[in-house]
């Protein structure tokens, strides 16, 4: 389980291919000295196990299905990613509850400007996914827990402020990019409950 705040970028070193699968091996700005092999991490919003561990770096390796569920399968060399460990029993959660299971890749559609400084951004997304999207509800873009501001049927809304443009891979971001979205498991297990009473 995750929270949605990114703790820091890391930029891919080097990728390995095994077999259909990739090894990513990925250099965090910041040192987690508390990571150990089989523990969890959030790349762009994925959950992923570390398998290799090193003074400055470690690595994950995507299955087949997350590369091309994903925006993982796009990545290149040298490209940086958002970086998150898993949560730890009674820490603070400045977010809201992220699985790190990615419901689908969405694009960037529009970038405007909202007051001086934040960023509007108009994502599009299957509509498959649109009935767990809803205005003030928690979505999970590139691994970042986002407030929404407004959603359709085939599309979102959200504003990125300047710090969080600053600390993660926003700011890379323009018309055209793939993300990943998660949306709140919540409206998931809601939608199973009240279908079970029909």
């Amino acid at each position: 389980m995750f929270s949605g705040i990114v703790e820091t970028l890391g930029t891919i070193q080097l990728m390995n291919s095994n077999a259909d699968a990739v090894v990513f091996h990925i250099q965090p700005q910041m040192t987690f000295a508390d990571l150990h092999i089989g523990d969890s991490v959030a790349v762009n919003g994925v959950c992923l196990t570390i398998t290799e561990l090193l003074p400055q770096s470690f690595s994950v390796t995507a299955v087949p299905e997350t590369l091309r569920l994903t925006n993982l399968g796009i990545l290149q060399q040298g490209d940086q990613v958002n970086l998150e460990r898993a949560l730890l029993v009674g820490g603070r959660n400045g977010g809201h509850n992220v699985q790190g299971h990615v419901d689908s890749v969405g694009t960037i559609a529009a970038i405007e400007e909202d007051g001086k400084e934040a960023w509007l951004i108009k994502f599009t997304i299957p509509m498959a996914l649109s009935k767990y999207i809803v205005k003030k509800g928690f979505i999970t873009i590139d691994g970042m827990s986002i407030t929404v501001i407004d959603a359709q049927a085939d599309w979102f809304t959200v504003t990125l402020i300047p710090h969080t443009r600053d600390v993660t891979i926003a700011n890379t971001y323009q018309v055209g990019t793939k993300v990943n979205i998660e949306v709140d498991i919540m409206g998931k297990y809601i939608e199973k409950l009240v279908e079970a009473y029909k």
